[in-house]
């Protein structure tokens, strides 16, 4: 049977294409590659000018543009999924799993008569008896266990997980783009604007190239016998506020509110990390006041540098879980480093808004060093 693969991509808030659209086209042209199959790109947009914003090399590019479709809605967006997959008449769907195409990916492949995995973190191309088969590796029961997965039902739709590729930069000339006509259902709902937390009250960044992750040890008696939640609290939230990083949290950190503990207010389950919590990817970690059990540093796989700091020197860290183990106390750390980064902020607060994050990122090593 001859493939063929489409990619289904959209704009983000900014007109251009999503950081998870990116990386499902990476994910595609190197299923191509290893097929000889040819590929197509599917862009759902406001107008056609974003499928020539990067160059496809030769794939074969399909543009399904409205001004309706400015705005995510579940209806709108499977009609418009639904005609570039007819149009492209593709046997494997890649979706990478971003919110707006995460809940329509099933009801389209419903609508295809085709077949549906999620959380898939690669594809791969292997030889078999009647030439090549593809085979995709997914996880189950939170990542614990590793299944890989082989269907002959077409079309299949693959939804790959978010940071399991590189995303894609442009490949080429820019070609020519087909307008797919497609015909939307009537709208009922009407977006008349968006509220959302202002940038630094946000907790959980999946951008940011640094995770914080908060232990109970937190909300512990310290050396005086006292707690200092409160204290804890402006530390975490000044390290937040002074490097843009992503906030991580034990289990039992987030848990201690049930149990009529002292709390950390800004702190829920979604930002918990572990075996019953969430698996993120990013590029260097820091936990504080945190042991490092195997529950919890199961949620740190994808992560590469990993840093903590504990005032116990046989601490799950310290037992080759960890590339740095810093043996102090972590809230004459975290004050340190704050007073650090926040010169250091102030310093540099002329630098582009690109070159800051990768500056912060720098800054927080040599802070934490020293």
């Amino acid at each position: 049977m001859v493939e063929s693969i489409l990619v289904l991509t959209h704009a983000d808030e900014n007109g251009m294409l999503s950081q998870a659209s990116l990386e499902g086209v990476t994910a595609g042209k190197d299923l191509s590659v290893g097929l000889g199959a040819p590929l197509v790109i599917g862009v759902v947009a406001v107008n056609g000018s974003l499928a020539t914003s990067l160059g496809f090399g030769n794939a074969r590019v399909l543009c399904v543009a409205d001004e309706a479709l400015a705005q995510s809605r579940y209806a709108s967006d499977a009609a418009a999924c639904e005609a570039l997959c007819r149009a492209a008449h593709a046997s494997i769907v890649i979706v990478a799993a971003g919110s707006r195409f995460t809940r329509v990916a099933a009801g389209v492949a419903f609508r295809l008569g085709g077949l549906i995995d999620t959380h898939i973190t690669s594809i791969n191309v292997s030889a078999s008896g009647e030439g090549r088969s593809i085979e995709v590796t997914r996880s189950f029961y939170r990542q614990r266990i590793e299944a890989v997965l082989s269907r002959d039902a077409r079309p299949w739709f693959l939804l790959i997980d978010a940071g399991t590729h590189a995303a894609f930069t442009g490949d080429g000339p820019v070609g020519e783009v087909e307008d797919v006509p497609v015909e939307l259902p009537s709208l009922r709902t009407q977006v008349l604007g968006l509220r959302a937390p202002q940038q630094n009250a946000l907790t959980i960044r999946p951008e940011a190239k640094l995770l914080l992750v908060a232990g109970a040890g937190w909300t512990k008696k310290q050396a005086d016998g006292q707690t200092h939640a409160a204290e804890a609290g402006d530390l975490i939230l000044g390290f937040l506020r002074n490097t843009g990083a992503s906030l991580g949290s034990s289990k039992s950190l987030v848990d201690q509110g049930g149990d009529g503990g002292p709390v950390l207010p800004f702190l829920t389950h979604m930002n918990q990390i572990g075996q019953t919590g969430s698996m993120p990817r990013h590029a260097k970690g820091l936990s504080t006041c945190c042991h490092g059990e195997e529950p919890h540093v199961v949620g740190w796989r994808f992560i590469a540098d990993r840093r903590a700091i504990s005032l116990d020197p046989n601490c799950g860290w310290a037992r080759g879980k960890a590339d740095v183990v810093y043996v102090a106390d972590a809230f004459k750390v975290m004050a340190k480093v704050n007073e650090k980064l926040a010169a250091a902020n102030e310093a540099n607060s002329a630098v582009a808004a690109p070159d800051r994050d990768f500056q912060r990122s720098q800054e927080v090593d040599a802070a934490v060093l020293v």
